[in-house]
């Protein structure tokens, strides 16, 4: 198993992020070029990832959706157990009204060693987008 895991400080309050975080609109998103479907468990995302996160495409499952705390989902290559990825998301309030964004991803299987190299890269684009992220929430915030 090898987890990437990043944490955020955002000056504004869980219930924007998650509505940042959640809508349609991706141009903010230097990460995920394409995060849509309904955040319902057991519902199937469309996901594409830019270049920072190798230009994938899947389909995860969703898994937790908590809103608006916690956003989970899990995807495979092909089979279990081959390549998973539990990528997830949790949103904890702070004092003085700012959410701590806890943003990471369990990778799991047998293929996994071989992506250690990519993996690691996984890392600048979850930061990328917890940047970009927290800009967006907190000029939502301000608005």
């Amino acid at each position: 198993m090898t987890r990437v895991e990043t944490t955020t400080d955002i000056d504004a309050p869980a219930a924007t992020v998650w509505s940042v975080l959640t809508a349609p609109d991706r141009g903010w998103d230097p990460f995920f070029v394409q995060l849509d479907g309904r955040f319902a468990v057991g519902d199937r995302l469309r996901v594409r990832l830019s270049d920072l996160g190798g230009g994938l495409r899947f389909r995860p499952a969703v898994v937790v959706a908590d809103p608006p705390h916690e956003l989970v989902w899990l995807g495979r290559l092909l089979l279990p157990r081959l390549f998973d990825g539990r990528h997830g998301f949790r949103l904890d309030p702070l004092p003085g009204g700012g959410t701590r964004l806890h943003h990471g991803e369990e990778f799991r299987g047998l293929l996994v060693p071989l992506a250690a190299a990519s993996l690691r890269r996984t890392a600048d684009g979850f930061r990328a987008f917890n940047a970009a992220l927290r800009e967006r929430a907190e000029a939502t915030a301000r608005a």
